[in-house]
């Protein structure tokens, strides 16, 4: 597997939560991995339908994280998440996004509706490297957890 990132592109969190709810152009889908939602409902005590709901067709993703009625994510509390530690790969990569071109390569490509971008350093490849191992490292443990499923 390889991937593709963007060369100059610099980024710093601005810790504004803005990623974490709907906004007026745009609504946001945290989707979970069945090995995030399993992992989160542990470290919570909640079951996983008090937080997330089950979703179809979107491969690997088996859950959508419910939002509150502000339209925030339920974890988001005085624009903090208070599930940092354990947060979604999705939550994780924001306000990149890794797309699945063929033949195993990949690209990241970001959205500049997120203030942090264009502040802070550079990125260098390394960053880019760190998120590719937290997916690739997901998804094997997403799929032996199903494969465990089915055995």
């Amino acid at each position: 597997m390889s991937f593709l990132h963007p060369k100059r592109v610099r980024f710093k969190c601005e810790r504004c939560a803005f990623c974490c709810g709907d906004t007026k152009y745009k609504v946001r889908r945290i989707l979970l991995l069945k090995i995030e939602a399993e992992y989160i409902s542990k470290k919570t005590f909640m079951s996983i339908d008090e937080f997330a709901r089950k979703i179809d067709g979107f491969e690997p993703y088996t859950h959508i994280m419910k939002k509150t009625e502000d339209s925030n994510c339920i974890f988001l509390k005085d624009k903090t998440c208070s599930i940092y530690q354990i947060r979604p790969l999705v939550c994780r990569f924001y306000p990149f996004q890794l797309q699945n071109l063929e033949d195993n390569r990949y690209v990241f490509t970001y959205t500049d509706e997120c203030p942090g971008i264009g502040k802070g350093p550079y990125l260098k490849k390394r960053f880019f490297e760190k998120m590719f191992r937290n997916f690739t490292e997901s998804m094997r443990e997403d799929r032996e957890t199903k494969n465990g499923d089915s055995a």
